[in-house]
Parts: structure tokens; C-alpha cells; sequence
């Protein structure tokens, strides 16, 4: 009787718990046994290790053998375990030393050659095996994933030949280490430039408003007035991600399999779903808990155009992620959490043609028609957008060429709300969206007049959300202008960048 332990993790939601891959060799009739919760990926990984290991020259070991994956209550899905498995049959057996990459975790699908297949969520593998002082066996294609990770040590494997040449043979050119590093900021600058928009000053203000205290931002006006190319430049405003930040965003596409391009490390997410996503797409589930929409673009912007298309029930699951900034999943087996900080952009038509309003008398659709159409869209949901501004058509004069001249980039925006941010960060540790509500009443104190005008609205029906929210807007324009205290002009043009509140307050 002969016992072998490696260790590996399982992936639960954001986390990576250690998993002890125990395999066990007893005399008996010949039986493979998996226990430690196991799902059915898991159960079939004996016959991928078994021909892989015949198609080794290898022989799978005699008799019964149980594979305990511990702990015994982790539920354990996918194909990571097939190399853990199949190392701890073959120190069992002795036909690897017991000593051999003691201090390793592995990970990695087997074919039924031997060839070893990628994993999904490697990056947060990567981190825990870090923190521990592990460290790691992977597949060739999660090497450069793992290698994100500073400090971590990462031997890329392509085929189990590899390591048997390593722990056997001796060969000391079958595995090397790598020593893990973060690459360099990208060039944020590369991608859509703000300059390309021509016309809409008020849309591209509010954009740097948005950009500069993280708030979310909803567009109003007919087709083709720029709405989509507005929020696409959005991201270009915004400063570059941080390490931490980067590597959080990094752990949450490995979740769902999609590795993170070095060239595009720390340039903020950008995610624009269709308007039929459902929840679980927008917002995360399924039978095993993946992250949606909303956590795929933390640190970054979700663009949901066509806002009323979108089914009701699907956007009020948005209500509560918008505020905590975190999504949590719960199930019988466990409660999953996945970070969901983002700017919600949003664009929407004035009404089902989409001309409300134009001058050549484009639209036809009468006022019971506009209010169905606005009403898909819940109140409380409306009051958790910071800005809602118009976007009015662009006229011909600015859409000639020569007008492109005048129109500022990118760069000269993202420096002021760099700035801004700078000063809030300096001030009070987070962005003004982020500012709870014992902190606005200490940072966002306005003026005198400032107060009064603000009384005016709250009279006129501003909502309590609303109020702070306003609050918070104003303070983000006082940082743009770089004075201490909110004054008159920052509540008056704050007040005008909620166009829906001015609307019901001045009635249909």
C-alpha cells in the first residue's frame, strides 16, 4: 500500500482554495475511484490520466486506487486536476522520486497523449500559489497568464514527457522557471481619441465630468448624434490602472477563459452588451457562478446602448451593483462574490422613432407613446445616474473637415481629470462617486448661494439620492476648476446636467 500528495486549487468564484490531490494504491480488484465532491469533468479525468499515461509509456498502477480531493465539501469542476492526478499516481507507484517538485502546484488538462491543455482562471491560481511560496507546473498556454504575477515562479510545460524528463532523467533543460514580473503601462492614447467626435461641447464636458469623479453618465438624443462614439473615448479619459487593479481585472477575464494581452495591460475595460443579455449575462450566475457583463468591465466603463430595450428586470439587478460595486451570487453550495466597480454609460433615444423634438417634424409618436417608452425605465434606476444630459444633432458646418482642426484630443482632457482625481485621492482616499454619505456632508459643503440654489431643487422634488448625488457632481466640477469650495456656477451647472430630474420637475 502506497500514498503520494500534491497540491493544486480548485476555483471558486474570485478565490483559488488549495486543493490536496491525495491518490492512494491498495491491493484489490482494479477500480478508480474519485472522491472530494467532484463533478462530472472530474470524475472522467481517470480515463484521460489512464491513456495518457499508456500513450507515456507509462503504467497506470495495479490494484484499487482513490483519488481523495481535499477539502472533501470544495466543490471541484473542469480539467485542472488531470496532472495533479496523474503526478500523484505516478509518486505512489515509484516511477517519479517522491522528492521530485515537492514545493510545486500543479495544474493542467491531459490529452489522452500526454499533451497538456490550458485552464480557465489561472491568473488567481497564480496569486495564491504566490502569497503561499509555491511554485507552479502549468500548461505552455497559461505560462504567459501566470508570468503576470510578480514574483511568481512558473515552469511552462507542454507535454508530461517534459516532466518526466525533469524528475527522471535529471535533464535539467526539460523545465525552467521563470521569475513572474508585471509588463509596463500601455499607451492609453491608442485607442478612439475624443478629437473624433466633432461638435457636442456640452456631451464631451459632461464625458470629462464623468471621467474625472468616476459617475455614471446617461445620453439622450436621436440616432447618430455621436452617443456610442462619446462613450467609446470614455476610456481614454480615465488614468491607467494600477497593478492591484490591472491584476484584479486580469483574474476576472481568466475566470471565463480569456487571456489578458500584455499590449493592453492596465487600459481600463470597455463592455458594450446587446440589449437581449439577460441577468445572468449582465450581471453574473449560472449553475456554476461565472462573472457578467458588470464585473467584466470593473475598473472600467459598461455601455448599455438603447437603454430601454433592455428587458426591466435585467436592469434592475444593475440597482444594487451600482452602489456597492460588488455582485453577490448566492447558491446552495455557496455565496460567490465578484467586483463590479465600474461607470455606468448609458445612451437612449427621446422616444420610439427616436426624433422628439426635431425641426423637420421627423417624428410622429404621441406624448402617451413617450412616456411608455421613458417608463421602462424605473425611477430608482434613473436616480443612480449621476448625468443625464441631451445630445443634440450635430450641425453641418461642424461635420466639415476643417472643423476637426478646432476639436481638442484626448490627452489635454485626461490630464484635467488626472488632476482631479489627484486632488481627491489626496483629500479623501477615493473619487467623489465613491464618497460615502458621512463624507459628502464633510468634503461637498457648498456656498451660501450654492446651498440656496440646491434648496430650490430639493423643493422643486430632487430626491434624497438624488441630493448627495448632486452633491457629489458638483464637488467633481469645484476639483475641475481647482477651488476648495462648491460655488454658485458648480451647483447651477451640476442642476443642468440632470435633464431628467429638470423635466419632472417642471412636469411632462
Amino acid at each position: 500500500m502506497a500514498m503520494a500528495r500534491v497540491f493544486s486549487r480548485a476555483q471558486l468564484g474570485m478565490q483559488a482554495p488549495q486543493v490536496r490531490v491525495e491518490a492512494d494504491l491498495a491491493p484489490g480488484l482494479p477500480r478508480f475511484t474519485i472522491v472530494g465532491l467532484p463533478e462530472t469533468a472530474v470524475k472522467e479525468s481517470g480515463d484521460r490520466v489512464r491513456a495518457a499515461l499508456a500513450n507515456c509509456g507509462l503504467q497506470m498502477p495495479d490494484g484499487r486506487i482513490t483519488v481523495n480531493l481535499s477539502p472533501a465539501d470544495l466543490p471541484k469542476e473542469g480539467g485542472r486536476f488531470d496532472l495533479p492526478i496523474a503526478w500523484a499516481l505516478l509518486r505512489a507507484s515509484g516511477q517519479v522520486p517522491a522528492q521530485a517538485l515537492q514545493d510545486c502546484e500543479f495544474y493542467g488538462e491531459l490529452s489522452l497523449g500526454g499533451e497538456l491543455q490550458p485552464i480557465k482562471g489561472m491568473l488567481l491560481a497564480a496569486v495564491a500559489a504566490r502569497d503561499a511560496g509555491h511554485a507552479l507546473v502549468v500548461p505552455q498556454a497559461n505560462a504567459a497568464e501566470a508570468t503576470l504575477v510578480t514574483d511568481s515562479r512558473v515552469a511552462a510545460v507542454r507535454h508530461l514527457k517534459d516532466l518526466l524528463a525533469h524528475a527522471v532523467e535529471a535533464d535539467p533543460d526539460a523545465l525552467a522557471f521563470s521569475i513572474g514580473h508585471a509588463p509596463a503601462a500601455a499607451d492609453c492614447r491608442s485607442g478612439p481619441d475624443l478629437s473624433e467626435v466633432r461638435g457636442q461641447p456640452a456631451a464631451k464636458r459632461a464625458l470629462e465630468v464623468a471621467a474625472a469623479g468616476a459617475h455614471s453618465l446617461l445620453m439622450i438624443g436621436p440616432p447618430g448624434t455621436g452617443k456610442s462614439m462619446l462613450a467609446q473615448r470614455l476610456p481614454g479619459l480615465l488614468p491607467p490602472m494600477s497593478e492591484a487593479q490591472a491584476l484584479e481585472v486580469a483574474a476576472i477575464r481568466s475566470v471565463i477563459g480569456t487571456a489578458t494581452d500584455p499590449a493592453s495591460w492596465r487600459i481600463r475595460p470597455f463592455r458594450s452588451p446587446h440589449h437581449s443579455a439577460s441577468a445572468p449575462a449582465l450581471v453574473g450566475g449560472g449553475a456554476y457562478p461565472r462573472p457578467g457583463e458588470i464585473s467584466l468591465a470593473h475598473q472600467g466603463v459598461l455601455f448599455l446602448d438603447e437603454l430601454p430595450e433592455f428587458d426591466r428586470r435585467v436592469l434592475e439587478c444593475l440597482r444594487e451593483p451600482l452602489e456597492s460595486g460588488v455582485v453577490t451570487i448566492s447558491r446552495a453550495a455557496a455565496r460567490l462574490q465578484f467586483p463590479a466597480d465600474c461607470q455606468l454609460v448609458a445612451a437612449m433615444n427621446p422616444c420610439p422613432c427616436g426624433y422628439l423634438g426635431d425641426p423637420q417634424g421627423r417624428c410622429h409618436c404621441s406624448g402617451e407613446q413617450v412616456r411608455r417608452y421613458r417608463g421602462r425605465l424605473s425611477g430608482p434606476l434613473l436616480d443612480r445616474l449621476d448625468l443625464q444630459i441631451h445630445v443634440p444633432p450635430v450641425a453641418w458646418a461642424q461635420l466639415r473637415p476643417a472643423a476637426a482642426v478646432a476639436e481638442e484630443p484626448s490627452q489635454e482632457a485626461a490630464q484635467r481629470v488626472a488632476c482631479a482625481r489627484r486632488v481627491q485621492m489626496q483629500r479623501q482616499g477615493c473619487v467623489n462617486a465613491r464618497l460615502a454619505q458621512r463624507d459628502v456632508d464633510r468634503w461637498c459643503r457648498p456656498s451660501v448661494r450654492a446651498e440656496e440654489l440646491l434648496e430650490r431643487a430639493c423643493r422643486q422634488g430632487l430626491s434624497a439620492r438624488g441630493y448627495h448625488r448632486l452633491l457629489k457632481v458638483a464637488r467633481t466640477l469645484a476639483d475641475l476648476a481647482g477651488q476648495a469650495q462648491i460655488d454658485v456656477a458648480q451647483m447651477a451647472e451640476a442642476l443642468a446636467l440632470r435633464t431628467l430630474d429638470r423635466q419632472r420637475r417642471s412636469g411632462p
